[in-house]
């Protein structure tokens, strides 16, 4: 089943975020790999592709998991959860409609 991950960044976490990026991608790079990424980005904090210093308020990640307590799981690991760029992390099922 889909689940969506919906994560809200600290404030100021931008050099965080920097910082654990590499082992954040390859932790969504291994999930493509395994055909089981729908889609992850971040949310900008302003009104722009690349919000420069204002930096982001947070990310979606919708993938395939076996379960809830697996995506729940995988979530929990997220490097940016660990370091603290993440301050809440949401999980829950997604029934993907369209397109």
């Amino acid at each position: 089943m889909l689940y969506a991950i919906m994560a809200s960044d600290g404030e100021n976490s931008l050099e965080l975020r920097l910082a654990n990026r590499p082992a954040h991608l390859a932790r969504l790079h291994l999930l493509k790999e395994e055909g089981r990424l729908i889609l992850a980005g971040p949310f900008p904090s302003v009104d722009a592709t690349d919000p420069g210093a204002a930096g982001f308020s947070g990310s979606l990640i919708v993938a395939e998991f076996d379960s809830l307590p697996a995506a729940q799981a995988w979530a929990d690991s997220d490097p940016y959860l660990k370091a603290g760029v993440y301050v809440n992390v949401t999980v829950k099922p997604f029934r993907h409609v369209l397109p």
